[in-house]
């Protein structure tokens, strides 16, 4: 199985004919410490196409989420270049919108005001009937279509992060970056937002590069796993493309015949 993984195309033949949005060329990270640099990431090179949803899993401490925050523009660069839509990142903007894994949301604003911060940024130019009916549409998509009004102090923390998927997706913007975004969840609501997640999606086919520890996870949003080594000098370690048919059916996915290839796979690699 491993030798038939490894044969596997680097891409879904669905996306082979779409340019690539997002590209780290010899990207590197490095903090000064007293004791001399340390380098998190080194040399890293990674090409995600248009459309495409790329899970990154890696151990604690590897860099993804470091690796996530530089592709926001959030987080300084120390080498190489990340280039969205063939322009460099220079710093942070509206093209790339991060759901993290605390939705930090203004506890004094409505789920709906949350939201409109966001898009009044995004559409200045649009009426205020736009960028409220804006609002209200991602809003209603990630199931809070009764609860506008309902301050964010209202919101249990499953709400919470479905007002923060709606914010990210009300940007329409060229990438999703989600870095761990369902990890402080419990597995029930993790499920439920998960199908959240990939239903809007599936219609936005936004580029989306979600962090996460969870090989269950990786494999049930993604079309293709990153793997990254273990830090410091963290790189690409290995890729696994997941080649099941969208719109995906947790139960068909589970039931898949190489589904636990996959899964054992991915454990193989961050086990060893």
């Amino acid at each position: 199985m491993e030798a038939l993984l490894k044969e596997a195309p680097k891409v879904n033949h669905h996306l082979d004919h779409m340019p690539n949005m997002l590209v780290c060329e010899n990207l590197q990270k490095v903090y000064p410490t007293p004791t001399g640099d340390y380098v998190v990431l080194d040399d890293l090179q990674l090409e995600i196409k248009q459309s495409e949803f790329v899970s990154i899993i890696g151990h604690s401490g590897c860099g993804k989420s470091t690796l996530l925050t530089m592709i926001a523009g959030l987080n300084e660069i120390s080498g190489g270049t990340i280039y969205v839509d063939g322009e460099p990142v220079r710093e942070a903007g509206p093209d790339r919108a991060v759901v993290f894994q605390s939705p930090s949301l203004l506890p004094w604003l409505t789920a709906l005001q949350n939201v409109l911060i966001g898009v009044k940024q995004v559409f200045p130019s649009a009426s205020k009937a736009e960028k409220l009916e804006i609002c209200k549409y991602y809003l209603d998509k990630v199931g809070l279509g009764n609860d506008f009004h309902k301050k964010a102090t209202e919101l249990s923390q499953g709400m919470q992060q479905r007002v923060g998927i709606a914010r990210a997706f009300a940007l329409k913007p060229k990438i999703l970056l989600l870095d761990e975004p369902f990890g402080m969840l419990d597995s029930l609501t993790r499920g439920e937002l998960q199908d959240v997640l990939l239903e809007i999606w599936q219609k936005e086919k936004i580029t989306a590069v979600a962090i996460t520890h969870d090989v269950d996870e990786s494999i049930f949003l993604a079309d293709r796993v990153i793997m990254m080594t273990s830090g410091p000098y963290a790189k690409i370690g290995d890729e696994l493309v997941i080649p099941f048919a969208r719109p995906r059916n947790r139960k068909e996915v589970l039931e898949h015949p190489e589904y636990y290839d996959y899964r054992a796979y991915l454990l193989n690699f961050l086990n060893h």
